[in-house]
């Protein structure tokens, strides 16, 4: 096996591009590994992160017309732009998508999507074996059970691919806070989305501005 580490094997916003796959009502509605609404929440600040930091974002449904449309909170983010619809499970066998990630010229190709052990599995192996460096954000994925999400994570991992979460993506995105281009909308994120350290940080405002008292 060859061991994904040191410092460039970590992800940079200038070379990554994401794709997002099948988040649509037909695959929520049997996604029983993690909270729907959590998968919901962490998808929506993982298409504004991506926006935020300038990264291509590719959308993808499959066969829309039965499968419901893509979240609408995932769409809002990114208004007219276009989802591509497929027949093909495997994402990685349409040559629309694939197209659309090459044209990018990125090399770190980040997934996420639902099922974990069918639509997001499939395309990652398949990329691996072509040479691309995947990861996947497990916490916007899930699977029909907290055993086949699992199992997919395990077999992707053997494949070669890198798991991460939201939080670590905006860790390894951001990477210095003297970079401070992204930070407001970084911090907003947080605030809507990422629970109690964006409520922590409301707190620390609050703190930082509120007088101190002196005895009279």
């Amino acid at each position: 096996m060859t061991f994904r580490n040191g410092l460039d094997s970590l992800l940079r916003p200038e070379d990554s591009v994401l794709v997002l796959i099948d988040h649509q009502p037909y695959q929520l509605a049997n996604l029983n590994s993690h909270d729907p609404q959590a998968v919901v929440n962490n998808t929506t600040a993982l298409a504004k992160l991506a926006k935020a930091f300038e990264v291509p974002t590719i959308l993808t449904s499959v066969i829309a017309a039965r499968g419901g449309l893509l979240f609408k909170q995932i769409t809002d983010v990114f208004p007219g732009q276009e989802v591509i619809d497929r027949t093909w499970v495997n994402t990685w066998q349409d040559k629309n998508v694939v197209d659309a990630v090459k044209a990018t010229g990125r090399k770190q190709l980040i997934i996420a999507g639902l099922w974990t052990e069918v639509c997001v599995a499939m395309p990652v192996i398949q990329a691996l074996g072509e040479g691309w460096d995947v990861s996947v954000i497990t916490d916007a994925c899930g699977g029909a059970s907290t055993e086949s999400h699992q199992i997919a994570v395990q077999r992707m991992i053997s494949a070669g691919a890198n798991m991460m979460t939201l939080m670590a993506l905006c860790g390894e995105w951001q990477r210095d806070w003297a970079r401070t281009e992204h930070v407001a909308e970084l911090t907003d994120i947080m605030i809507q989305h990422i629970g109690g350290s964006g409520i922590a940080y409301l707190w620390e405002q609050q703190l930082l501005n509120t007088p101190v008292e002196t005895a009279g």
